[in-house]
């Protein structure tokens, strides 16, 4: 991870459940960067669910990791759920304009 920002994390998490949720972060970062394989990502999806089984916990670690990264989870999973493509790729980052990765 060469970002210079942390990813929100519950330190109550196991390091498999740590796991699982970075792998998310990751993928998403990845997304916005490269493109990432479908099937990966929703999987990686699948096991962050497992860990963040409630959707405003969902929301607020979505909403963390946006102002932190300035990637946002939610618009590459819809990317992912809209298409059939083997590969989902999102064009541009929600809060680049505001230099968001620049930060910390």
């Amino acid at each position: 991870m060469e970002a210079n920002y942390e990813y929100p994390l519950d330190l109550d998490w196991s390091k498999s459940e740590m796991i699982k949720v970075t792998t998310l972060y990751t993928l998403v970062e990845d997304a916005y960067e490269k493109g990432v394989d479908r099937a990966n990502l929703l999987a990686a999806y699948a096991g962050f669910k497992e860990v963040v089984p409630d959707k405003g916990t969902e929301r607020r670690l979505g909403r963390e990791f946006e102002q932190a990264s300035g990637y946002s989870i939610y618009r590459v999973m819809k990317a992912a759920q809209a298409t059939t493509a083997g590969r989902v790729r999102v064009k541009e980052a929600a809060h680049d304009a505001r230099g968001a990765r620049s930060k910390h």
